[in-house]
């Protein structure tokens, strides 16, 4: 199975809420990240983290299909 075909068949629903929880935290990293208010270096350092563990989920979710065979 090619990696075109595997991001097109369907998610399992487990990862389709794994995955709604990595967009989640997308939004909060970027949300704290940028925000006008002064906060933190270590603030803004933990919302990069959350930036990218968000997107490993989105990623690694999205790649999981449901084997119909």
């Amino acid at each position: 199975m090619s990696i075109k075909e595997r991001l097109f068949k369907r998610t399992p629903p487990f990862f389709r809420k794994l995955r709604t929880v990595g967009l989640v935290l997308i939004a909060a990293g970027s949300t704290a990240g940028t925000v006008n208010v002064p906060l933190p270096d270590i603030v803004k350092q933990i919302s990069g983290y959350i930036i990218v563990a968000g997107s490993v989920m989105v990623a690694v979710s999205q790649a999981v299909v449901k084997d119909e065979e």
